[in-house]
């Protein structure tokens, strides 16, 4: 799984046709937080500093990998648009989130997201900083007409924010999940019309099945 935020148990890691690079109307403007804190978008100039912070945030052998994954989905041009999201303490990027598009050949007129990688710098944490981080994804999302997000995380810290394993049981993520358990859904629309499901497809980043 991808989130500095894990299964406590085992202890885990994760509609319109746009212009490339264009940004939706009205996402990713810069969101002001207590103690100077901003939510912004990140930038490929950011890469640097987010590896560093996702390998502090993360157990050795395993920092490298969901830091990679951050950077790749950073440089990734995918339709519709992956979103990274960065958070930012006095220019310094003190936690990160990515939500990237994924596709359902059997639901027409389908648009989902998955919610991964998250980490928050270690010394920034207890401070709602990943609260804030994906609060403001979501909000975002919603602009958007997304009909729901996907994570591969805790079920107890996701549920907090509407994720849960019931409505996910109708998509088949792109590869087999090490902890099923951890497959949640949150939907932001009627996705109740939408066909049954066959595989999800998701962005090229995320095409590696040791990270799922």
């Amino acid at each position: 799984m991808w989130t500095s935020n894990k299964p406590a148990s085992p202890n885990a890691g994760i509609a319109s046709q746009l212009t490339i690079g264009h940004h939706w109307p009205g996402v990713g403007e810069p969101e002001r937080y207590p103690n100077e804190m901003k939510i912004r978008l990140a930038t490929p100039s950011d890469s640097d500093r987010i590896r560093a912070m996702y390998i502090s945030a993360f157990p050795d052998g395993e920092g490298e990998t969901v830091a990679s994954l951050a950077v790749d989905l950073l440089a990734e041009i995918t339709v519709p648009e992956t979103f990274s999201f960065a958070a930012e303490s006095d220019a310094k990027i003190v936690g990160h989130l990515a939500f990237s598009p994924a596709s359902d050949a059997h639901a027409d007129g389908f648009l989902g997201y998955i919610l991964a990688p998250l980490a928050v710098d270690p010394n920034f944490q207890k401070r709602r900083i990943g609260t804030q981080l994906i609060e403001h994804g979501i909000a975002e999302l919603s602009k958007i007409a997304v009909d729901i997000v996907f994570v591969y995380g805790d079920p107890n810290f996701y549920g907090r924010f509407g994720f849960q394993p019931d409505g996910a049981l109708k998509y088949v993520p792109p590869y087999e999940l090490q902890f099923p358990f951890g497959w949640l859904s949150k939907p932001l629309a009627d996705v109740d019309s939408f066909a049954p499901s066959g595989n999800l497809s998701c962005v090229s980043s995320l095409c590696r099945p040791d990270i799922w």
